[in-house]
Protein backbone atom coordinates (compact mmCIF):
# COMPACT_ATOMS: atom_id res chain seq x y z
CA UNK A 1 0.00 0.00 0.00
CA UNK A 2 1.39 3.78 -1.29
CA UNK A 3 1.52 5.82 2.01
CA UNK A 4 -1.17 8.87 1.58
CA UNK A 5 0.24 12.15 1.94
CA UNK A 6 1.76 12.79 5.36
CA UNK A 7 3.12 9.45 6.27
CA UNK A 8 6.15 9.31 7.75
CA UNK A 9 9.10 6.20 9.15
CA UNK A 10 11.03 6.58 12.12
CA UNK A 11 14.80 6.47 11.83
CA UNK A 12 17.43 4.96 14.21
CA UNK A 13 18.10 8.74 15.48
CA UNK A 14 14.56 8.34 17.47
CA UNK A 15 16.50 6.07 20.03
CA UNK A 16 19.29 8.69 20.57
CA UNK A 17 16.48 10.94 22.37
CA UNK A 18 15.86 8.54 24.82
CA UNK A 19 19.91 8.78 26.54
CA UNK A 20 19.71 10.88 29.48
CA UNK A 21 23.94 11.69 28.62
CA UNK A 22 23.20 14.83 25.98
CA UNK A 23 25.40 13.00 24.17
CA UNK A 24 25.77 14.15 20.66
CA UNK A 25 25.89 11.28 17.91
CA UNK A 26 27.87 12.58 14.82
CA UNK A 27 26.36 9.58 12.83
CA UNK A 28 23.11 9.75 12.83
CA UNK A 29 20.66 9.09 9.59
CA UNK A 30 20.46 12.25 7.42
CA UNK A 31 19.37 12.56 3.86
CA UNK A 32 21.15 12.53 1.45
CA UNK A 33 21.93 15.25 -1.84
CA UNK A 34 20.58 12.27 -4.02
CA UNK A 35 17.83 11.54 -2.01
CA UNK A 36 16.72 15.53 -1.44
CA UNK A 37 16.37 15.41 -5.20
CA UNK A 38 14.93 12.48 -5.55
CA UNK A 39 12.13 14.30 -2.91
CA UNK A 40 11.91 17.13 -4.74
CA UNK A 41 11.37 15.46 -8.04
CA UNK A 42 8.67 13.32 -7.03
CA UNK A 43 6.61 17.33 -5.26
CA UNK A 44 7.37 16.67 -1.82
CA UNK A 45 7.00 19.45 -0.43
CA UNK A 46 8.33 19.51 3.35
CA UNK A 47 10.66 16.86 4.74
CA UNK A 48 11.39 16.33 8.66
CA UNK A 49 14.38 14.40 10.30
CA UNK A 50 14.10 12.90 14.10
CA UNK A 51 17.71 14.52 14.83
CA UNK A 52 19.39 18.21 14.63
CA UNK A 53 19.70 17.98 10.65
CA UNK A 54 18.91 16.79 7.97
CA UNK A 55 22.11 17.08 6.65
CA UNK A 56 25.48 15.31 6.66
CA UNK A 57 27.43 15.35 9.63
CA UNK A 58 30.48 18.25 9.26
CA UNK A 59 29.41 18.93 5.73
CA UNK A 60 31.47 21.39 3.70
CA UNK A 61 28.51 22.51 1.10
CA UNK A 62 25.31 22.15 2.90
CA UNK A 63 23.87 20.55 -1.19
CA UNK A 64 21.12 18.91 1.35
CA UNK A 65 19.57 22.41 3.00
CA UNK A 66 20.60 23.83 -0.56
CA UNK A 67 18.63 21.53 -2.93
CA UNK A 68 15.51 20.94 -0.46
CA UNK A 69 15.26 25.04 -0.19
CA UNK A 70 16.10 26.50 -3.19
CA UNK A 71 13.03 24.26 -4.42
CA UNK A 72 10.97 25.49 -1.89
CA UNK A 73 10.81 22.05 0.76
CA UNK A 74 10.07 23.53 3.83
CA UNK A 75 12.84 21.49 6.48
CA UNK A 76 11.60 20.83 9.98
CA UNK A 77 14.70 19.12 12.17
CA UNK A 78 14.68 18.12 15.52
CA UNK A 79 11.75 15.83 15.76
CA UNK A 80 11.16 13.87 18.70
CA UNK A 81 9.28 10.93 17.18
CA UNK A 82 10.39 8.22 19.70
CA UNK A 83 6.19 8.10 21.39
CA UNK A 84 4.71 8.50 17.92
CA UNK A 85 3.89 4.76 16.87
CA UNK A 86 3.57 3.88 13.05
CA UNK A 87 0.82 5.25 10.89
CA UNK A 88 -0.01 7.69 8.90
CA UNK A 89 -0.55 11.65 10.44
CA UNK A 90 -1.55 14.99 9.19
CA UNK A 91 1.92 17.11 10.56
CA UNK A 92 0.58 20.50 11.69
CA UNK A 93 4.07 22.91 12.56
CA UNK A 94 3.01 26.31 14.02
CA UNK A 95 6.02 28.40 13.59
CA UNK A 96 6.58 30.30 17.01
CA UNK A 97 6.75 34.07 15.92
CA UNK A 98 9.93 35.68 16.94
CA UNK A 99 10.08 39.37 17.11
CA UNK A 100 12.04 41.45 14.83
CA UNK A 101 13.21 37.80 13.11
CA UNK A 102 12.57 36.89 9.91
CA UNK A 103 10.80 33.47 11.20
CA UNK A 104 14.08 31.53 9.23
CA UNK A 105 15.39 28.52 11.08
CA UNK A 106 12.76 29.21 14.01
CA UNK A 107 11.63 26.83 16.86
CA UNK A 108 8.06 25.42 15.94
CA UNK A 109 5.29 23.35 17.51
CA UNK A 110 5.16 20.54 15.86
CA UNK A 111 1.85 18.30 16.33
CA UNK A 112 0.84 15.24 15.05
CA UNK A 113 -2.81 14.07 14.25
CA UNK A 114 -3.76 10.36 13.37
CA UNK A 115 -6.01 9.24 10.62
Amino acid sequence: MKAPPGSYSKTRNSDFWNEGNGEFHTDYTYLSPAGAKDLVNHGVRLVGIDYLSVERFKSEKFETHEILLSNGVVIIEGLDLREVPAGFFELICLPLKIAEGSGDGAPARVVLRQY
